[in-house]
């Protein structure tokens, strides 16, 4: 699956690299962040795709430096194009230094790519006080019982795992992690450039939230989770 990312192939599927999503999860993370007052003066994301996270998250914080890390040469390019002078990128992935620590963490859509997302979850524990992850709840009810998104998933993105919310926070809990906040976050319904069926699916989806949050995500996915960790 590395293949994917390291080669064109990726890029090919993906000509954007999801830049279009950068801002809104941005603002998810600084929101979470600045909730749990995190103080921020270092700050890393691994698998920082073309840089656009970090670049939004220097627009909310004051941080001295931020280290994206990329594997695909590819995304790696368009990002050190726009480096500024606090944040910097790197074709490289960091598991195997033990010379890195940073106040925070970034893993936004990572695990679910990763072959072997518990050594991995494992691996970078110790390289910042608090993390954040996003990770998308692709099991529901209704992927299951239609099984063709997961499957896209898999195709398109390289989706490799598919969790929902109680998994997520498990296998997290599993590799040493405690759990300061999560939230769910409207990927489906928030973000641009949307298949039609997720359009279509935005009525029951957010009138059916309010009414009761797990339960609408268990039966009509459609919602991602942001986790804050230490």
């Amino acid at each position: 699956m590395l293949e994917l990312y390291q080669t064109t192939a990726y890029a090919e599927q993906n000509p954007s690299w999801h830049e279009e999503d950068a801002p809104w999860k941005a603002s998810k993370i600084a929101a979470i962040l600045k909730k749990n007052h995190v103080s921020i003066d270092s700050l890393c994301e691994i698998g920082c795709g073309t840089g656009d996270i970090l670049l939004n998250l220097e627009k909310a914080f004051s941080f001295s430096t931020a280290s994206g890390f990329e594997i695909s040469s590819h995304a790696y390019l368009r990002a050190k194009s726009k480096e500024t002078r606090r944040t910097k990128f790197f074709l490289d992935s960091p598991l195997e230094r033990t010379d890195l620590n940073f106040d925070v963490l970034l893993a936004i859509d990572v695990i679910e790519h990763v072959e072997d997302y518990i050594s991995f979850l494992k691996q970078i524990r110790p390289m910042a006080k608090r993390k954040v992850f996003h990770i998308p709840l692709d099991l529901s009810v209704q992927s299951l019982l239609r099984q063709w998104p997961i499957l896209k998933l898999r195709a398109d993105v390289g989706h490799l795992h598919y969790f929902f919310k109680e998994s997520a926070l498990a296998s997290l809990r599993d590799c040493g992690y405690r759990i300061i906040d999560y939230q769910y976050t409207a990927s489906r319904l928030e973000l641009p450039n949307q298949a039609l069926s997720s359009r279509i699916m935005r009525l029951p989806r957010r009138a059916l939230f309010n009414l009761s949050p797990d339960l609408v995500v268990r039966l009509l996915g459609g919602y991602s989770l942001l986790v804050l960790a230490e």
